[in-house]
This record gives C-alpha cells, sequence and structure tokens, in this order.
C-alpha cells in the first residue's frame, strides 16, 4: 500500500498540474476540436513529477511501442530505456495485444521473452493469461502503465488496464498510469455495452466510444467497482498538461499495426464494426480502417485487393478484387457513422453471410444486428443509443481530469 507521505506528494503534484492546465487558452477551433496555446505534455514526459515516487522501488511497466518519451515531434526514447537511464529498477515489463514492439497481428496470441536491448524480462498478457498472476507480481512495488489507447471500447488495451489494476488490487500494489491523449476524446457515441455480452473486447457498460482518457478511465473502473468482487486498486494517474477533450493531437507513433494514421484512428470507431462481418475494412492494404469492400460488391471504379502485410497475415479476401468505398478523403468525425456498415449490408447479397460470429461481442448488444437486419435508418440507430449516452455521462463526469 501507499503510506500517507506517498499520497500526500501525489495530491500535492496532481494539484499543482491541474491548476496550471486549466488556466490554458484557447487559440483555435477545428471541426470542433481546438488547438490550445501550450504543447500537449503527456504524463511520460513528465518525469519530475513522477520518477522521484519510482526511486528505492522494484517496478514493473506495463508498454508496449508507444511507451515513449517524447523531445520533440521526431524524436523520442522509450519508457523502459530512459527510466534505466534515470536508475529506476525496472524488473519486468507487461506486454500487452500486439507485443512490446507492437508487431502482431490483432487476437495473435504473444509469447513470453526477454527484451534483447535491455535484458528485462517480458510477461505477455496476451498468451497464456491476460491478468497479471500473483507469481509475476512477486517482489514488485508498484507497477506502472503507459499505453496509448484510441478511446474505443473493442480496443483492447483498457481490457489489460482492467486486468492490471484487477491483480494489483489483489495483491495490495499500487498503480500508477501515465496519461496519454484521446485522440477519439472529442465526443461519445455509440451502442452501451449489455453486460450480458462482456468479453475481453468489451468489459465495462459504456458507449463505443465513451471520450476520457485512460488516466480518466481508470479512475472510472475504481469509482464504479468494476473490479472482480468489488475491490479498488491504489491509483496515481500522473496526467497531461495543456489538454482538453477537443484538442487536437496527432499520434506519431501507431498505436496497433492496423492504425497506421489519423484518419485510420478516427475512422476507426465506425469501421471497427466491419470485424465481426465478412467484409474487408482494409486489412492487408496501407489503407486500413479507411475503405471496406467485398468481392461479392457491385463491380464500381474504386477496388482494392488484401495481400498478407505487416499486422495482417490472413486479411479478409486475401488475394481477391474488391470492389468498395474509399474513405480517405473523408472530413473528420465527430460521431460514429452507421451509414458504412447499412451500406454495406445492403450491398451485400442475400446468397453471402453478412454477420459473423463476433459481430455482437463487438458492438456489445444484440440490439444493433436486430436493427441492421429490419432495416432502421442510421438516424433511427443513432436515436436509440442516446437514452444509455446520457445515462453514461452523468457516471463519466465523477471522473473527469480535463474540460
Amino acid at each position: 500500500m501507499i503510506s500517507k507521505p506517498f499520497k500526500n506528494t501525489y495530491f500535492l503534484l496532481f494539484s499543482i498540474l491541474f491548476y496550471s492546465f486549466i488556466s490554458c487558452g484557447q487559440v483555435k477551433n477545428l471541426n470542433n476540436q481546438i488547438v490550445l496555446d501550450g504543447e500537449i505534455l503527456t504524463g511520460a514526459q513528465q518525469t519530475n513529477l513522477y520518477v522521484p515516487l519510482l526511486k528505492n522501488k522494484n517496478i514493473a511497466i506495463v508498454a508496449n511501442q508507444t511507451s515513449v518519451i517524447f523531445k520533440n515531434n521526431s524524436t523520442y526514447t522509450h519508457l523502459v530505456d530512459s527510466l534505466l537511464k534515470m536508475k529506476v529498477d525496472v524488473k519486468k515489463v507487461f506486454s500487452p495485444e500486439h507485443g512490446f514492439r507492437g508487431k502482431a497481428d490483432a487476437s495473435e496470441k504473444i509469447a513470453d521473452g526477454v527484451d534483447t536491448k535491455t535484458g528485462i524480462p517480458i510477461v505477455s498478457l496476451y498468451g497464456k493469461n491476460r491478468k497479471p498472476t500473483n507469481e509475476q507480481l512477486k517482489g514488485i512495488d508498484m507497477v506502472v502503465f503507459d499505453i496509448q489507447d484510441v478511446g474505443v471500447r473493442f480496443y483492447t488495451f483498457i481490457s489489460t488496464l482492467h486486468y492490471v489494476m484487477e491483480a494489483c488490487a489483489e495483491n495490495g500494489i499500487p498503480v500508477m498510469v501515465l496519461d496519454r491523449p484521446n485522440p477519439n476524446g472529442h465526443y461519445i457515441d455509440g451502442p452501451t455495452l449489455d453486460p450480458s455480452h462482456k468479453s475481453f473486447v468489451g468489459m465495462h457498460p459504456v458507449p463505443l466510444v465513451y471520450g476520457m482518457t485512460i488516466g480518466e478511465y481508470s479512475k472510472m473502473i475504481n469509482g464504479e467497482k468494476w473490479l472482480k468482487n468489488g475491490v479498488t486498486c491504489e491509483l496515481i494517474v500522473i496526467p497531461l498538461k495543456n489538454y482538453t477533450h477537443q484538442s487536437l493531437y496527432h499520434l506519431a507513433i501507431r498505436p496497433s499495426p492496423n492504425l497506421p494514421n489519423d484518419k485510420s484512428i478516427n475512422l476507426y470507431p465506425s469501421l471497427g464494426f466491419f470485424e465481426g462481418t465478412t467484409i474487408n475494412a482494409g486489412r492487408g492494404t496501407e489503407q486500413q480502417f479507411q475503405q471496406y469492400g467485398a468481392p461479392f460488391f457491385q463491380k464500381s471504379d474504386f477496388s482494392y485487393i488484401p495481400q498478407p502485410n505487416f499486422g495482417s497475415k490472413s486479411p479478409k479476401h486475401q488475394g481477391k478484387i474488391c470492389f468498395g468505398v474509399n474513405l480517405t478523403k473523408t472530413k473528420h468525425l465527430n460521431f460514429v457513422n452507421i451509414n458504412y456498415i447499412i451500406d454495406a449490408y445492403n450491398k451485400t447479397p442475400k446468397s453471402e453471410a453478412f454477420f459473423g460470429p463476433t459481430f455482437t461481442v463487438h458492438a456489445g448488444t444484440t440490439k444493433l444486428e436486430q436493427q441492421i437486419r429490419k432495416g432502421y435508418t442510421a438516424e433511427a440507430i443513432h436515436k436509440s443509443w442516446q437514452p444509455a449516452i446520457e445515462t453514461f455521462k452523468k457516471v463519466r463526469s465523477k471522473y473527469l481530469i480535463y474540460n
């Protein structure tokens, strides 16, 4: 457990930083998002706030390729390397889906290993177990979580966060979250998870797009007592500086193999539904989650051929011409565009299966498939989401750190 002096130090630092960033002015508005007059600093960048709290402790880090400390837009060092240079005793690294270096396919199991650069053991949380075991946490004084999220319920890093917090709560180990901006933090939309469809791609009763940073989300996991048996984790959030939920933020490092750029990240909430269908959403191309198509769509001017590539060893409709829709030039979205999946459903011949067994898992509810089959309009589907979204907003408001 954290000592009282440790807690007081954290809250003092938190208060100073909180009041410093809420005073920052806005200088530009773009499609309901803003740019602040100060550079956004991630939690990891503010080493003066947390490194003193890690000294003389055995530390485990939950990290991947996005766990870096930026020096400028093009230069950065990995958090693990930086902490070792600062004489922090990093004992092991826990890696999430896609692995420590972020190169594995979606759903591909990851084995334990050793980081060749540092010699530090790497424990996979996407292999034999998704929750750290008591043995894996033995001798650890604190766990630092630093992974870039994209603010979408079926993006599994928040599930990894849940299990890390749960395991640490059960073992009396504090968790420190180094907060990072949410590139989809400027809106809340989509179907809310029905708890009866809880899975690793959706563990909590939240809308598909929940409008919170991972630091805020960790507070909600604790506060809503979503951990097993209602336990709570000793939690420290190192907050962002100069950030609001309407801030524009470019991800310099792709957060996972099939989210290569800002456009794919913005379209991911809308096109992620295709993961549970027979439609290809750009995997096996260089425009992942920026287009969709299938060989059985009517021939059109736009087509592409999925082939195995980085992050997609066996894409849907591999080697076949897929006719479809190119979304690379669309405007920046501030809602879940359900028109895409309705369009694909209507273009799919009745002789072809459309919905797969994981569609409900991704949607978090059976209602969406039923609505599409019955011919609901996008407007009607959106309207059906609103009561649950309004209820969630009240819950969310209790845990917000940023405006």
